[in-house]
């Protein structure tokens, strides 16, 4: 099917080929008009005199995002082929003919196709590189690529990477090696793809799932439906998925224990990565997950992140929830220097929990009813039998906060108490009330004459009260506003700081 059999806007150009030139990053073709089309060198390998192109006119010197050619000199179900940016990969469903495909959106995309089908064939054949029946032509699987058993830990394939990686540079091997070994590890890497290719191995003809949910760059060969507004691939030819590096701080607390890796969250950032104990350097179990929440260490992440998503219903209607994940051979983690420390601490406080969790009943009950002093707390533990090196703070501490707003508070404070589940701050200028918990925002006001009494109002109303200024509570007490946490912690200490009336 010829490529003007299809709609294209005004501003797509559909010409024959004159001319290619390959020795040039980017390569380039000259058309019959003269024009000239940057390509990929890849592309350009395939394109010959005669080919027709159909692309919509860039702006500037850059190249096309979406060509479609049509050989001059083919037939059949792969005269065409397709290069266009993709979004989400659907998971695979069956066609008429009871065969497994999966289906890409198309972005931003002017030649008229809208999707991409491509049979799960094409995906086994492209990503996952099962091995040949055919003993001439014998494939290694992945396991074999990388050199580990297939029931390898996750700590093993890790391991097993990084030894092929630096027997592969000691031996000046070839970038198609070293591609084919990173690729290898990347599918064994991650759980579900893991899982996806050893079921695979059992029976190729099962279906497979696209790596990571689509988005990025795709090549394609194969042809145009009817209508025009879907491609019908046969074979992959490139994927090169949308990837950025990240260096961030990641809290400990955000991850997952199992047995042999974990899954660290992290929601502020939209982004996820598994680790093994090999890439921490470090041993962990399940038990991890009763006290990670007391521990303040954050990860140290480095890592290429690729997009991802998946579908998910929310209220009555489907939405696409997209997020970032790490690939697992261009990721480092490490830990801070103290975290030994802090993991003997986090421990001690869970078990201290547990041995005096009668106390600490009694101290949050009478927390519920009145506002209580730091100090005057500590010495309540005293008398039920509580060391003293307790923190006190613990008893209001929430999973998902982030300690770097406590710590900014209390450094300034002059009396801090404990109200319900929150921490109440006398600072120099002004009285700052904080929730130790994920998406609770920081209230202000201003310095009152008395704190008895301030504290007396304060705990007779809410916060609700107080935003809607009810019974005119919010002026009684002097209320200056809040200041939502947000993803830049060190705005919010600006913000504060100019609030308070404190230089920064």
């Amino acid at each position: 099917m010829a490529s003007a059999s299809f709609s294209k806007p005004a501003t797509t150009l559909c010409e024959r080929v004159a001319s290619v030139e390959r020795r040039y990053n980017p390569a380039f073709c000259v058309l019959v008009n003269r024009s000239k089309v940057l390509l990929s060198r890849l592309l350009a390998s395939r394109i010959t005199v005669g080919d027709e192109i159909a692309f919509r006119i860039p702006t500037g010197d850059t190249a096309a995002p979406e060509i479609c050619i049509t050989k001059a000199y083919s037939s059949g179900t792969n005269r065409c082929l397709y290069q266009a940016p993709v979004g989400y990969v659907t998971q695979p469903k069956l066609d008429k003919r009871r065969q497994h495909f999966v289906s890409a959106q198309v972005q931003d995309g002017n030649l008229g196709i809208s999707a991409i089908f491509l049979p799960c064939e094409a995906l086994r054949e492209y990503f996952y590189r099962l091995p040949q029946a055919d003993a001439q032509a014998k494939r290694p699987s992945l396991y074999e690529i990388l050199g580990v058993s297939s029931g390898a830990a996750p700590a093993e394939v890790r391991l097993a990477f990084k030894l092929r990686c630096l027997e592969l540079t000691a031996a000046s091997a070839s970038h198609p090696e070293q591609v084919e070994v990173e690729r290898a590890f990347n599918i064994l890497g991650q759980p579900e793809l893991r899982a996806c290719y050893d079921t695979l191995l059992g029976d190729p003809e099962a279906p497979a799932a696209f790596p990571y949910g689509g988005f990025g760059s795709i090549l394609v060969s194969g042809e145009h439906s009817r209508d025009g507004q879907t491609f019908f691939a046969r074979r992959i030819l490139m994927f090169l998925p949308e990837h950025r590096r990240r260096r961030f701080h990641s809290p400990l607390r955000n991850c997952d224990f199992y047995a042999d890796r974990a899954l660290c969250h992290d929601a502020r950032r939209k982004l996820e990565f598994w680790l093994d104990p090999a890439v921490l350097h470090t041993m962990w179990d399940a038990s991890w997950n009763r006290w990670k929440h007391l521990l303040g260490a954050k990860l140290e992440v480095d890592g290429t992140f690729v997009r991802s998503g998946k579908y998910r219903k929310r209220g009555g209607e489907w939405e696409l929830v997209s997020w970032e994940t790490a690939l697992p051979s261009r990721l480092a983690v490490n830990f801070p220097a103290d975290f030994p420390q802090q993991l003997e601490n986090a421990r001690t406080a869970y078990h201290r929990f547990g041995q005096y969790s009668r106390a600490l009943d009694q101290i949050r009950f009478c927390l519920e009813h009145r506002a209580i002093e730091r100090a005057e707390l500590e010495r309540m533990c005293s008398g039920l039998r509580i060391p003293g090196d307790f923190d006190i703070a613990q008893i209001s501490w929430r999973p998902d906060y982030d300690p770097f707003f406590y710590r900014q508070l209390a450094r300034h404070a002059r009396r801090i108490y404990l109200f319900r589940n929150e921490y109440v701050f006398d600072v120099e200028n002004a009285v700052v009330v904080e929730t130790p918990q994920l998406g609770h925002a920081t209230y202000i006001f201003a310095k009152p004459r008395s704190m008895e009494t301030f504290l007396a109002q304060y705990t007779k109303t809410t916060k609700n009260n107080i935003r809607r200024n009810r019974d005119n509570i919010a002026a009684q007490l002097g209320f200056l506003g809040r200041i939502i946490h947000g993803t830049d912690p060190r705005a919010w200490l600006k913000e504060v700081r100019q609030r308070v009336g404190e230089q920064d």
